[in-house]
């Protein structure tokens, strides 16, 4: 079923219930229902219907959830791109993805008898960015069952249901608050749209929020003020553990999970007691360089089985999905030994490992570590190329003030926590670090910056 018409079920249901609201207001379901309505009769009045794809890049997330919706209704498969992206980019988009119609302005609404669509069990119905490593984009697309079949799993294990208001602070061009804004609909939830920049809303919005989808390192600003907040569902990255404690001090249950745009939720950890496999999915962690699964003395890349998988990228595009002829397909993430009923140790992404003097360094180790430093907001780790050892160790401080921890304070950490071969011998700070669509720091943009001599960038002696 398309998620329009989950929307038009509760409208029927609960016409007056607040659906969205956004930075111009709130809409009922019954307001949301019939501009969803009216824009895909626009859609289909322009010849947009079933197999077209429409590419949809707007500010607006009300707007721009609108189209997606309207889109669905219509047969059409969305397209989420970022309304930032200039001319050259969306043209690039366009020639690789092929997109059959674009959306840079609020749908009109155009009238008519209300629209229905019965799609096949395969279609393709939802396609999103994923920047991977590389930091060029890859329009990855899935069968609308790979996303609305997992929504009741989702629902009973955050325990989110119809009568919660649901946060969700970021841009819908990624995955995971793409998700978040769908599902919150389809469950019949109220879904807080606030754009992005939310941080001067934040505490208006947790006073009304019962839910948030976010990313962990958004988690702490959460908690300062939480409001009617009861439950975090938190993606994206490793939760550190003070963190979870002091979700709990604070009354709000953490759900936190282990996924990839291409292999939707892997692992979910909803008590605090580790990943577990997400409903219907395998999981086997394969020792490097062997093809079959099992566990092994080191780290190996994690394989997923399940019904969630998308089905690639459009046009053909190159990225780290990789699949096998039994169905596993891995995005290259690497974790500790993992058997069946036991706890899933991610350790990071496997394009991002770093070799140096034979030894493999997976930077969210080294991370989590210097993360603790008094005066550290910030860090990211990466390999910098060095003519014997490969590439050594280099840590990039993004500090909690004008003036980041002293060097000595920092080595004194790494010496106290991590082994010899982890430890930075290059250390640098700059005012910010970058950062990805989901809140990420884009770890490839800072070795870029690193590379290329950004004057910012400042090295600590």
């Amino acid at each position: 079923m398309p998620v329009a018409q989950h929307v038009m079920r509760h409208a029927a249901e609960r016409p007056s219930r607040p659906a969205v609201c956004g930075p111009q207001g709130e809409l009922t379901y019954a307001q949301l229902a019939e501009r969803i309505h009216g824009a895909a009769r626009h859609l289909l009045g322009r010849g947009i219907g079933p197999g077209a794809l429409v590419a949809i890049g707007l500010a607006d997330p009300v707007e721009l959830l609108t189209a997606v919706l309207a889109a669905d209704l219509a047969g059409a498969t969305p397209l989420v791109g970022d309304p930032a992206w200039g001319r050259e980019r969306w043209a690039s988009v366009a020639a690789t993805a092929g997109p059959g119609f674009s959306v840079n302005a609020p749908l009109p609404g155009a009238a008519g008898p209300a629209v229905r669509h019965d799609p096949a069990p395969g279609d393709r119905a939802w396609a999103c960015f994923s920047s991977g490593s590389t930091g060029r984009p890859r329009a990855v697309v899935r069968t609308r069952a790979s996303w609305t079949e997992s929504f009741p799993h989702v629902g009973e294990l955050a325990g989110i249901g119809p009568d919660d208001v649901v946060l969700i602070p970021g841009p819908l061009v990624s995955s995971l608050y793409a998700f978040a804004a769908v599902h919150t609909l389809a469950t019949g939830a109220t879904a807080l749209l606030p754009g992005r920049r939310p941080s001067r809303a934040l505490p208006a919005l947790l006073a009304r929020a019962t839910v948030v989808h976010l990313v962990p390192h958004l988690l702490p600003d959460v908690l300062e003020r939480p409001g009617a907040l009861r439950v975090a569902v938190v993606g994206g990255a490793a939760l550190d553990p003070g963190t979870r404690a002091a979700a709990a001090r604070a009354g709000v249950r953490v759900v936190s999970y282990y996924g990839a745009t291409e292999l939707s939720f892997v692992a979910m950890d909803a008590d605090g007691g580790g990943l577990r496999p997400f409903p219907g999915v395998e999981i086997e962690v394969r020792p490097a360089g062997r093809p079959g699964g099992g566990p092994g003395g080191g780290l190996g890349e994690v394989w997923a089985r399940s019904p969630w998988l998308a089905d690639g990228y459009l046009g053909d595009a190159a990225g780290p999905l990789r699949r096998d002829a039994d169905g596993w397909a891995s995005v290259g993430d690497v974790a500790e030994p993992y058997r069946v009923g036991e706890v899933l140790r991610v350790r990071g992404r496997g394009d991002g490992a770093i070799q140096t003097g034979g030894a493999t360094v997976v930077p969210e180790d080294v991370e989590e570590v210097l993360r603790k430093v008094p005066g550290v907001g910030d860090i990211v780790v990466i390999g910098s190329p060095h003519p014997s050892l490969g590439a050594v160790v280099t840590a990039v401080i993004e500090a909690e003030c004008a003036t980041p921890p002293p060097r000595a304070l920092l080595e004194a950490t790494a010496r106290g926590g991590l082994d010899e071969a982890q430890r930075p011998r290059r250390w640098y700070a700059v005012p910010s670090l970058p950062r990805t669509q989901t809140g990420k720091p884009a770890r490839a943009l800072v070795a870029a910056w690193l590379a290329g001599g950004d004057p910012d960038i400042r090295r600590l002696i």
